[in-house]
């Protein structure tokens, strides 16, 4: 096949121009993913795991929050899900249980993909053994790190005062005319 060539001579293809925009952004970002990942876990593991990062176990926020249904991509149950965790809440507890993780930040869940990022995780080295003797499934991990998301330092507890005071100072009776 012969490549497309614009009908102006001044002017370059825009087809060609875009696909080889999207190329150097593409490197970069890969770059910028593959150094946050080196960051986090070049103390943990050798560099050879680090190449199969492709391999790991994939972790979307979607999994344990618990706002989302089971048809949405929720994976564990409502009482031990939390509420609309990040991906940087979800590394800082996989840091705490010594997991190395991997933060991807341009990709997103099919099913809500307005929501970006995932977090790739690597719950057994190559001979099979865990990293964290207590985290044995990827079931278990889930379930342990929504429990940590829920004590992170960054969320702040919400107050209830609408339930409590609603409850004390409610109002019946008529609306009637406003006064003049």
């Amino acid at each position: 096949m012969t490549p497309v060539k614009s009908p102006n001579k001044s002017r370059p293809n825009p087809l060609y121009q875009k696909q080889n925009r999207n190329s150097l952004i593409g490197s970069d970002q890969q770059f910028i993913q593959s150094s946050v990942a080196l960051s986090f876990i070049k103390e943990i593991i050798n560099m050879d795991e680090i190449k199969n990062i492709k391999k790991w176990n994939i972790l979307y926020p979607v999994y344990i929050n618990s706002k989302k249904t089971i048809a949405e991509g929720r994976r564990i149950c409502v009482t031990k899900a939390c509420e609309n965790p990040t991906c940087t809440e979800i590394s800082d507890c996989c840091n705490f249980l010594k997991i190395p993780c991997a933060i991807e930040l341009d990709k997103a869940y099919p099913r809500d993909f307005m929501q970006r990022g995932r977090v790739r995780i690597l719950l057994k080295r190559e001979d099979g053994t865990p990293y964290n003797p207590a985290v044995s499934s990827r079931k278990q991990f889930m379930i342990q790190v929504a429990e940590l998301v829920r004590r992170h330092p960054n969320r702040t507890k919400k107050q209830e005062p609408a339930s409590s005071s609603a409850a004390g100072s409610s109002k019946s009776g008529k609306g009637g005319k406003k006064k003049r």
